[in-house]
């Protein structure tokens, strides 16, 4: 019977017990450098948009709070903040530019146009709330709602933040990245790719 020796190999070394949180420092200062600079790109649409107004002026000053008023463009933005009326025919043109905003961002949708399309909901042309063509992250309920309540659903947004995290929130459902398909925009259709020219000769 042939008995092969045995080769004592040298244990992996390991971290402990507390590996497992070694990224939990990072993921804790990746995400209060989020909560406390978000500029904001404001859709007013209707009403609402003054009572943002108001909420952004000294009064109520929502810059104590890291939040940065009227970013120069969705590609500079974090929070976009919808408020007023969302119409089908604007629906598109809050989509396009939702989606021109980099990641990560959020949303938050003010006033009650903005959630359920308000005393409006049962018109032709109103979008039966912004969530039906972006994710939104907090409601402010109100019609219209004062900027105290803008303030705390800015609270609540920051509370959200601070115990997010990234891969949860941006994987798919087996816990990897979602596919191509899946963030493909539904709005602009590709055009069609050019096809080779005849390679024949052609009659003169």
């Amino acid at each position: 019977m042939d008995v092969t020796p045995t080769v004592d190999l040298p244990e992996p070394r390991r971290l402990g017990p507390l590996a497992r949180l070694a990224p939990e420092p990072m993921k804790v200062v990746l995400n209060w450098g989020r909560r406390y600079s978000l500029w904001v790109f404001n859709f007013g649409l209707a009403c609402c948009a003054i009572e943002f107004i108001a909420a952004s002026m000294a009064r109520h000053d929502f810059i104590r709070l890291g939040v940065i008023p009227f970013a120069p463009g969705p590609r500079q933005a974090d929070l976009m903040i919808v408020s007023g009326t969302v119409t089908d025919k604007m629906a598109p043109a809050v989509k396009r530019l939702y989606e021109q905003m980099p990641e990560p961002k959020y949303v938050i949708s003010f006033g009650a146009c903005s959630n359920c399309g308000g005393p409006y909901w049962d018109s032709y042309s109103v979008t039966k709330g912004v969530d039906q063509i972006i994710p939104v992250d907090v409601y402010v309920p109100g019609c219209p709602p004062r900027p105290e309540a803008l303030l705390q659903g800015i609270i609540k947004l920051q509370e959200k933040i601070a115990k997010e995290s990234l891969g949860e929130r941006y994987g798919s459902a087996g816990g990897g990245r979602a596919s191509a398909a899946a963030l493909r925009s539904g709005l602009v259709t590709p055009p069609p790719a050019p096809t080779a020219p005849d390679s024949g000769e052609t009659d003169r």
